[in-house]
Order: C-alpha cells, then structure tokens, then sequence
C-alpha cells in the first residue's frame, strides 16, 4: 500500500521545563528515581495532549522550512520525500504514533481507492490473527472488541452502506480517543501475535535490541500503550497484516 499524496510524521513536542516543587533547602536524597520519573512521564504526557492524534495536512515545504538549519543528510531526505508526496501529517508524539499514522494512512487509502478486493484479503489476514492469538493461549475477552471496532472502521470507508463515512468523518474519527486507542491496541496485540508465533525467527533481533526473551518483550515493549515502536515492529505489522 503506497499513498502518494501525504506521509504522517511524529510531531516533536514542545520541550518544557524539568519542574518539580521543592522548597530552596530540600534534601534532594529525599527524592527516589521514580519520583523523578514520574515527573518526566508527566511532563511528557502534557506536552503530547497539545497535538492531535492525527493532524491537519500540511505542505512538505513546511518540513523542510522546520529543519533548515539542520543536518545536510536530514534536508536531503526531505527532498526525496518531496518526489513522492506532496503533504504530510502530523500524529501525536505519545509512543503510539507509528501506530496511529499506520492506521489513519491505511483507512484513507481505502477510502480513496475503494477497493474492495483489498478490504476482503486484509479481513481474512485479521481472522488469521485472531486464531493466531487464540492458539498462543490469549482469551478472547482481551483483544475481540478491539478486532471487531478496527473490523468496522475497516467497512466504514467503503462507499455505499447505512454505516459508510466521508473523509472528513475519517478524520475526526481518527481524533477520537476511544476510537483511535482501541485500533492502535489492534495493532499491538496482531504485533505481539506474530512475533510470538515466530519467536524463532525475531529471537536474535529481540535479543539485540532489548537482550530480554520474546515473551517479556511482547508484554512489556508490544501490547503496552504508550510504548514506542522500532524497526521490528513495524516490519511485523506489515508481515502479519500483509500489507
């Protein structure tokens, strides 16, 4: 799948102050690593709630204006960005947002494309998926609602049905929390079905990156939301999803 006309791109978050209330003559011992942390995280979670899941489309030439005083490499690659897309996007910067732009970009090929032999293969691929999650032991119960809501978004771009939407409803779809959580969770637990069910092969790659087994980074850097993805899981999602 190849959308020719824009390409999603994290918003970096606007940098804030480290702030934490304490009195001038405060003992800093007094202060644990996960008080800290906790401001960090909180800090972070502020400054992502400043942008919108998915954001308005913007010329590339806005990206490249952003980082004109920066590396020669990084302008370089805006420009071959620019001899295919003409837009982009920006996602939330709140570690969910490869998921969020894979899924927005998908939909809107979809809808603009309306293909519908396309809509049939990636049914069948999600069905491989949810029996692929239920052999590795997962109750249904833990991921059928977020299948079955990414199954109606999926219906809603094709044209022609009571339930279809235009691109704009897309959009505030896409907006929407309690729509655009649930897919991303989607995608995270066919991601974590998938690199279970090759745990063979993504081992090495797993051991590389994080030197924990499949199962721990399934559960702790896979299925959490919030949880930045890599090259690993990227490459997953388009090998189990197909697409």
């Amino acid at each position: 799948m190849q959308n020719h006309d824009e390409i999603p791109v994290e918003s970096e978050a606007e940098s804030t102050a480290f702030n934490i209330d304490y009195e001038a003559d405060d003992d800093w011992s007094n202060y644990k690593d996960s008080d800290v942390m906790q401001q960090q995280s909180a800090i972070f979670e502020q400054d992502a709630a400043k942008f919108p899941f998915v954001g308005d489309k913007e010329p590339l030439s806005s990206l490249e204006a952003e980082y004109k005083s920066g590396s020669p490499i990084l302008l370089e690659k805006i420009k071959v960005l620019s001899e295919q897309y003409s837009a982009i996007r920006r996602t939330r910067g709140d570690g969910n947002c490869f998921f969020r732009s894979f899924m927005f970009s998908y939909l809107e090929h979809i809808l603009e494309s309306q293909d519908q032999a396309e809509v049939e293969r990636v049914k069948t691929n999600v069905e491989k998926c949810r029996k692929t999650l239920q052999d590795l032991g997962y109750a249904d119960f833990t991921f059928e609602d977020f299948f079955s809501l990414f199954l109606e978004q999926l219906e809603s771009v094709l044209q022609g049905n009571d339930a279809s939407i235009s691109h704009d409803e897309l959009i505030v779809r896409s907006r929407d929390q309690s729509v655009s959580d649930y897919v991303v969770m989607f995608f995270r637990f066919v991601t974590s079905g998938e690199i279970r069910k090759r745990s063979e092969f993504f081992e090495p790659f797993i051991l590389g990156l994080s030197n924990t087994t499949v199962e721990q980074f399934c559960k702790t850097s896979v299925e959490p939301m919030g949880e930045e993805s890599d090259h690993t899981v990227a490459r997953v999602i388009r090998m189990a999803v197909s697409v």
